[in-house]
Protein backbone atom coordinates (compact mmCIF):
# COMPACT_ATOMS: atom_id res chain seq x y z
CA UNK A 1 0.00 0.00 0.00
CA UNK A 2 1.42 3.42 -0.87
CA UNK A 3 3.09 4.66 2.54
CA UNK A 4 3.03 8.37 3.39
CA UNK A 5 5.56 10.86 2.35
CA UNK A 6 6.44 13.59 5.05
CA UNK A 7 8.68 16.51 4.82
CA UNK A 8 11.49 17.95 7.18
CA UNK A 9 10.42 21.63 7.96
CA UNK A 10 14.41 22.67 7.39
CA UNK A 11 14.56 21.41 3.62
CA UNK A 12 12.91 23.17 0.75
CA UNK A 13 10.14 20.38 -0.84
CA UNK A 14 12.22 19.83 -4.13
CA UNK A 15 15.18 18.90 -1.62
CA UNK A 16 13.09 15.90 0.11
CA UNK A 17 13.34 12.73 -0.85
CA UNK A 18 10.23 10.61 -0.72
CA UNK A 19 9.21 7.92 2.33
CA UNK A 20 8.90 5.11 -0.41
CA UNK A 21 12.26 5.96 -2.36
CA UNK A 22 13.81 6.25 1.47
CA UNK A 23 12.70 2.68 2.34
CA UNK A 24 13.57 1.14 -1.15
CA UNK A 25 17.27 2.29 -0.52
CA UNK A 26 17.39 1.08 2.89
CA UNK A 27 15.75 -2.20 2.06
CA UNK A 28 18.83 -2.53 -1.08
CA UNK A 29 21.17 -2.13 1.14
CA UNK A 30 20.46 -4.37 3.75
CA UNK A 31 22.74 -7.15 4.39
CA UNK A 32 25.00 -5.70 1.82
CA UNK A 33 27.27 -4.61 5.38
CA UNK A 34 28.31 -1.09 6.31
CA UNK A 35 31.51 -1.13 4.50
CA UNK A 36 29.99 -1.52 1.08
CA UNK A 37 26.34 -0.06 2.24
CA UNK A 38 28.42 3.07 2.58
CA UNK A 39 30.52 2.62 -0.82
CA UNK A 40 26.88 1.96 -2.58
CA UNK A 41 25.38 5.47 -0.96
CA UNK A 42 28.55 7.53 -2.78
CA UNK A 43 27.37 5.94 -6.10
CA UNK A 44 25.30 7.32 -8.52
CA UNK A 45 21.88 5.99 -8.07
CA UNK A 46 20.45 4.30 -11.48
CA UNK A 47 20.22 1.05 -13.25
CA UNK A 48 23.68 -0.25 -12.83
CA UNK A 49 22.90 0.18 -8.76
CA UNK A 50 20.28 -1.32 -8.76
CA UNK A 51 20.89 -4.30 -11.05
CA UNK A 52 23.93 -4.85 -9.23
CA UNK A 53 21.73 -4.89 -5.36
CA UNK A 54 19.07 -7.15 -7.47
CA UNK A 55 22.21 -9.63 -8.35
CA UNK A 56 21.64 -12.97 -10.30
CA UNK A 57 17.72 -13.48 -9.15
CA UNK A 58 17.46 -9.67 -10.37
CA UNK A 59 15.57 -9.34 -13.83
CA UNK A 60 16.25 -5.80 -15.19
CA UNK A 61 15.75 -6.25 -18.76
CA UNK A 62 13.52 -7.00 -21.40
CA UNK A 63 12.66 -9.91 -23.72
CA UNK A 64 12.81 -10.65 -27.25
CA UNK A 65 13.20 -7.29 -29.88
CA UNK A 66 9.59 -6.57 -31.28
CA UNK A 67 9.21 -5.38 -34.50
CA UNK A 68 7.03 -1.91 -34.22
CA UNK A 69 5.52 1.27 -36.14
CA UNK A 70 6.69 4.75 -34.15
CA UNK A 71 3.36 6.78 -35.00
CA UNK A 72 4.62 10.50 -35.20
CA UNK A 73 1.73 11.25 -33.13
CA UNK A 74 2.92 9.54 -29.80
CA UNK A 75 6.23 10.53 -29.82
CA UNK A 76 6.16 13.86 -27.88
CA UNK A 77 9.84 15.37 -27.27
CA UNK A 78 10.21 14.60 -23.11
CA UNK A 79 12.63 13.31 -21.53
CA UNK A 80 12.71 9.30 -20.98
CA UNK A 81 13.75 7.11 -17.79
CA UNK A 82 16.47 5.18 -18.18
CA UNK A 83 15.29 1.57 -19.03
CA UNK A 84 16.82 0.35 -16.14
CA UNK A 85 15.33 1.97 -13.29
CA UNK A 86 11.59 1.34 -15.20
CA UNK A 87 12.10 -2.32 -14.57
CA UNK A 88 13.97 -2.19 -11.49
CA UNK A 89 11.73 0.34 -9.17
CA UNK A 90 8.01 -0.56 -10.33
CA UNK A 91 5.03 -2.03 -7.87
CA UNK A 92 3.62 -5.35 -8.67
CA UNK A 93 2.23 -6.15 -5.12
CA UNK A 94 1.80 -9.80 -6.68
CA UNK A 95 5.68 -10.61 -5.93
CA UNK A 96 5.98 -7.92 -2.61
CA UNK A 97 5.50 -4.79 -1.29
CA UNK A 98 9.32 -3.32 -2.13
CA UNK A 99 9.99 -1.73 -5.15
CA UNK A 100 12.72 -4.00 -5.89
CA UNK A 101 10.55 -6.96 -5.17
CA UNK A 102 9.18 -7.36 -8.58
CA UNK A 103 12.57 -7.25 -10.54
CA UNK A 104 14.17 -9.99 -7.83
CA UNK A 105 11.47 -12.20 -7.94
CA UNK A 106 8.96 -12.45 -10.75
CA UNK A 107 11.44 -14.26 -12.76
CA UNK A 108 9.84 -17.35 -11.98
CA UNK A 109 6.59 -16.28 -13.20
CA UNK A 110 6.19 -18.73 -16.54
CA UNK A 111 4.53 -16.58 -19.51
CA UNK A 112 4.61 -18.76 -22.42
CA UNK A 113 2.07 -20.32 -22.79
CA UNK A 114 -0.30 -17.73 -21.71
CA UNK A 115 -3.97 -17.43 -22.34
CA UNK A 116 -6.08 -14.21 -22.31
CA UNK A 117 -9.99 -14.46 -22.44
CA UNK A 118 -12.24 -11.99 -23.39
CA UNK A 119 -15.81 -13.08 -22.55
CA UNK A 120 -19.04 -11.25 -20.67
CA UNK A 121 -21.21 -8.95 -23.03
CA UNK A 122 -19.23 -9.70 -26.25
CA UNK A 123 -21.13 -11.50 -29.46
CA UNK A 124 -17.74 -13.58 -30.06
CA UNK A 125 -15.72 -14.19 -26.83
CA UNK A 126 -12.33 -15.28 -27.50
CA UNK A 127 -9.51 -17.18 -25.89
CA UNK A 128 -6.48 -15.86 -27.34
CA UNK A 129 -2.69 -17.55 -27.55
CA UNK A 130 -0.77 -14.23 -27.10
CA UNK A 131 2.60 -14.85 -28.27
CA UNK A 132 0.78 -16.21 -31.09
CA UNK A 133 -1.55 -13.07 -31.63
CA UNK A 134 0.91 -10.81 -31.24
CA UNK A 135 2.47 -12.06 -34.36
CA UNK A 136 -0.40 -10.65 -36.16
CA UNK A 137 -0.46 -7.24 -34.39
CA UNK A 138 0.91 -4.21 -35.81
CA UNK A 139 2.13 -3.26 -32.71
CA UNK A 140 3.01 0.76 -32.13
CA UNK A 141 6.01 2.29 -30.12
CA UNK A 142 3.73 4.68 -27.69
CA UNK A 143 5.63 7.38 -25.24
CA UNK A 144 3.27 7.58 -22.39
CA UNK A 145 4.01 9.87 -18.95
CA UNK A 146 3.08 7.44 -16.42
CA UNK A 147 2.01 8.69 -12.89
CA UNK A 148 2.27 6.83 -10.00
CA UNK A 149 -0.38 7.49 -7.20
CA UNK A 150 2.99 7.74 -4.87
CA UNK A 151 3.64 11.34 -6.45
CA UNK A 152 6.53 9.77 -8.46
CA UNK A 153 6.25 9.68 -12.51
CA UNK A 154 8.16 8.29 -15.00
CA UNK A 155 7.94 8.50 -18.73
CA UNK A 156 8.23 4.87 -21.50
CA UNK A 157 8.40 4.24 -24.12
CA UNK A 158 5.47 1.01 -24.22
CA UNK A 159 4.93 -1.55 -27.36
CA UNK A 160 1.49 -2.72 -27.96
CA UNK A 161 -1.87 -2.28 -29.60
CA UNK A 162 -5.03 -0.29 -29.10
CA UNK A 163 -7.11 -1.98 -26.59
CA UNK A 164 -10.07 -0.92 -28.86
CA UNK A 165 -9.06 -3.19 -31.43
CA UNK A 166 -9.05 -6.23 -29.40
CA UNK A 167 -12.76 -5.12 -27.76
CA UNK A 168 -14.22 -4.36 -31.32
CA UNK A 169 -13.59 -7.84 -32.63
CA UNK A 170 -15.04 -9.67 -30.08
CA UNK A 171 -18.04 -7.26 -30.54
CA UNK A 172 -19.33 -5.83 -27.44
CA UNK A 173 -22.92 -6.32 -27.13
CA UNK A 174 -25.16 -3.06 -26.20
CA UNK A 175 -25.32 -3.49 -22.65
CA UNK A 176 -21.15 -3.95 -22.32
CA UNK A 177 -21.09 -0.24 -19.99
CA UNK A 178 -18.12 -1.38 -18.68
CA UNK A 179 -14.39 -3.53 -19.11
CA UNK A 180 -13.15 -5.16 -16.06
CA UNK A 181 -9.99 -7.22 -16.05
CA UNK A 182 -7.91 -9.49 -13.53
CA UNK A 183 -4.16 -11.03 -12.79
CA UNK A 184 -2.94 -14.43 -13.21
CA UNK A 185 -3.77 -16.21 -9.76
CA UNK A 186 -0.48 -18.60 -9.24
CA UNK A 187 0.17 -18.44 -5.34
CA UNK A 188 3.09 -20.90 -5.90
CA UNK A 189 5.13 -18.54 -8.09
CA UNK A 190 3.47 -14.70 -7.29
CA UNK A 191 4.87 -14.93 -3.90
CA UNK A 192 2.56 -12.05 -2.44
CA UNK A 193 -0.36 -13.78 -3.04
CA UNK A 194 0.65 -16.40 -0.33
CA UNK A 195 0.81 -14.26 2.09
CA UNK A 196 -1.07 -10.97 3.71
CA UNK A 197 1.88 -9.81 4.42
CA UNK A 198 3.99 -9.97 1.54
CA UNK A 199 1.27 -8.65 -0.53
CA UNK A 200 0.21 -5.92 0.95
CA UNK A 201 -3.03 -7.56 2.60
CA UNK A 202 -4.87 -7.25 -1.14
CA UNK A 203 -7.41 -10.01 -1.59
CA UNK A 204 -6.36 -11.57 -5.29
CA UNK A 205 -6.23 -11.70 -7.92
CA UNK A 206 -5.94 -8.59 -8.79
CA UNK A 207 -9.15 -7.10 -10.48
CA UNK A 208 -9.40 -3.61 -12.18
CA UNK A 209 -12.18 -1.60 -14.30
CA UNK A 210 -12.55 1.14 -17.09
CA UNK A 211 -15.91 2.27 -18.47
CA UNK A 212 -16.22 1.49 -21.46
CA UNK A 213 -15.58 4.65 -23.48
CA UNK A 214 -12.46 4.94 -21.50
CA UNK A 215 -11.54 1.48 -22.41
CA UNK A 216 -12.45 2.27 -26.13
CA UNK A 217 -10.20 5.56 -26.32
CA UNK A 218 -7.45 5.63 -28.41
CA UNK A 219 -4.65 6.57 -25.94
CA UNK A 220 -5.44 2.95 -23.69
CA UNK A 221 -2.65 0.45 -24.84
CA UNK A 222 -2.83 -2.66 -24.53
CA UNK A 223 0.83 -3.33 -23.73
CA UNK A 224 3.39 -6.12 -24.81
CA UNK A 225 6.44 -4.80 -24.41
CA UNK A 226 8.65 -1.68 -23.65
CA UNK A 227 11.61 0.00 -24.72
CA UNK A 228 11.52 -1.93 -28.18
CA UNK A 229 11.39 -5.34 -26.62
CA UNK A 230 8.95 -7.91 -24.90
CA UNK A 231 7.62 -6.71 -21.44
CA UNK A 232 9.84 -8.13 -19.06
CA UNK A 233 7.87 -10.18 -15.98
CA UNK A 234 8.62 -7.57 -13.09
CA UNK A 235 6.41 -5.18 -15.47
CA UNK A 236 3.78 -7.26 -16.25
CA UNK A 237 4.82 -9.64 -19.33
CA UNK A 238 3.16 -11.18 -21.54
CA UNK A 239 0.10 -8.27 -21.67
CA UNK A 240 -0.94 -5.38 -19.78
CA UNK A 241 -2.74 -2.43 -19.60
CA UNK A 242 -1.48 1.67 -20.24
CA UNK A 243 -4.22 4.12 -19.41
CA UNK A 244 -1.93 7.27 -19.22
CA UNK A 245 -4.28 9.55 -18.09
CA UNK A 246 -4.94 7.85 -14.68
CA UNK A 247 -2.87 7.02 -12.01
CA UNK A 248 -0.76 3.58 -12.25
CA UNK A 249 -2.48 1.30 -10.24
CA UNK A 250 -4.95 1.43 -12.57
CA UNK A 251 -2.46 -0.38 -15.51
CA UNK A 252 -2.91 -4.13 -14.45
CA UNK A 253 -0.24 -6.35 -15.62
CA UNK A 254 -0.10 -9.94 -16.43
CA UNK A 255 -3.63 -10.06 -17.68
CA UNK A 256 -5.75 -13.55 -17.93
CA UNK A 257 -9.13 -12.38 -18.34
CA UNK A 258 -10.75 -9.56 -19.65
CA UNK A 259 -14.77 -9.50 -19.01
CA UNK A 260 -17.27 -7.21 -20.72
CA UNK A 261 -20.20 -6.10 -17.94
CA UNK A 262 -22.61 -4.28 -17.74
CA UNK A 263 -22.37 -2.90 -13.96
CA UNK A 264 -19.11 -1.37 -12.82
CA UNK A 265 -17.02 -4.03 -11.86
CA UNK A 266 -14.35 -4.41 -8.14
CA UNK A 267 -11.15 -3.05 -8.14
CA UNK A 268 -8.62 -4.34 -6.60
CA UNK A 269 -7.22 -0.89 -4.63
CA UNK A 270 -11.15 0.48 -3.86
CA UNK A 271 -11.83 -2.64 -2.33
CA UNK A 272 -8.97 -2.15 0.00
CA UNK A 273 -9.36 1.40 1.05
CA UNK A 274 -12.37 3.17 -0.58
CA UNK A 275 -11.67 6.59 1.19
CA UNK A 276 -8.31 6.93 -0.71
CA UNK A 277 -8.81 4.93 -4.39
CA UNK A 278 -11.46 5.45 -6.16
CA UNK A 279 -13.06 3.50 -9.23
CA UNK A 280 -11.61 6.61 -12.25
CA UNK A 281 -8.21 7.13 -10.57
CA UNK A 282 -8.28 9.73 -12.96
CA UNK A 283 -4.47 12.01 -12.11
CA UNK A 284 -5.81 15.43 -10.44
CA UNK A 285 -3.63 17.75 -8.59
CA UNK A 286 -6.30 19.41 -7.26
CA UNK A 287 -7.49 16.47 -5.75
CA UNK A 288 -4.84 15.12 -2.88
CA UNK A 289 -4.67 11.86 -1.62
CA UNK A 290 -5.52 11.61 2.28
CA UNK A 291 -2.66 11.25 3.46
CA UNK A 292 -0.24 13.45 0.75
CA UNK A 293 -0.62 16.58 -1.97
CA UNK A 294 -0.70 15.22 -5.24
CA UNK A 295 0.00 18.65 -6.83
CA UNK A 296 3.11 18.12 -7.51
CA UNK A 297 5.78 14.35 -8.25
CA UNK A 298 8.88 13.71 -8.29
CA UNK A 299 9.68 12.49 -11.85
CA UNK A 300 12.20 9.74 -12.16
CA UNK A 301 14.43 10.50 -15.60
CA UNK A 302 17.61 9.67 -16.95
CA UNK A 303 19.10 10.67 -13.92
CA UNK A 304 18.02 7.95 -11.80
CA UNK A 305 15.78 7.58 -8.63
CA UNK A 306 17.90 10.42 -6.60
CA UNK A 307 18.80 12.65 -8.87
CA UNK A 308 15.55 13.56 -9.90
CA UNK A 309 13.44 16.83 -9.37
CA UNK A 310 9.88 17.72 -8.43
CA UNK A 311 7.84 19.27 -11.03
CA UNK A 312 3.91 20.16 -11.09
CA UNK A 313 1.46 17.62 -11.59
CA UNK A 314 -0.43 17.83 -14.85
CA UNK A 315 -4.10 17.72 -15.14
CA UNK A 316 -5.01 14.47 -16.76
CA UNK A 317 -1.19 13.62 -16.65
CA UNK A 318 -1.04 15.98 -19.59
CA UNK A 319 -3.86 14.42 -21.62
CA UNK A 320 -6.31 16.58 -20.56
CA UNK A 321 -7.22 17.62 -24.18
CA UNK A 322 -7.68 14.03 -25.28
CA UNK A 323 -9.95 12.71 -22.19
CA UNK A 324 -11.38 15.71 -20.57
CA UNK A 325 -14.45 15.23 -22.51
CA UNK A 326 -15.13 11.69 -21.06
CA UNK A 327 -15.65 13.32 -18.10
CA UNK A 328 -17.60 16.31 -19.08
CA UNK A 329 -20.43 17.21 -16.15
CA UNK A 330 -19.20 15.47 -14.06
CA UNK A 331 -17.87 16.02 -10.32
CA UNK A 332 -14.31 14.86 -9.99
CA UNK A 333 -13.84 15.26 -6.64
CA UNK A 334 -16.91 12.63 -6.10
CA UNK A 335 -15.36 10.62 -9.16
CA UNK A 336 -11.80 10.68 -7.96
Amino acid sequence: MPVNIRYTPALKEHQVTPEPVYRQRRQLLQGLGLGLGAAALSLPAGASVLSGLLGKEGNTGGGQPLTYERPEAYRPDLPRTDEGVATSYNNFYEFGTAKSDPARYAGEMKTRPWTLRIEGEVDRPQTLDVWSWMETQRLEERIYRHRCVEAWSMVIPWLGVPLAALLKAAGPTSRAKYVAFETLHNPAVMRGQSSPYLGGGIDFPYVEGLRIDEAMHPLTLLAVGMYGKTLPNQNGAPVRLVVPWKYGFKGIKSIVRIRLMEEQPPTTWNLLAAHEYGFYANVNPTVDHPRWSQASERFIGAGGLFGSERQPTLMFNGYGEEVASLYQGMDLRKFY
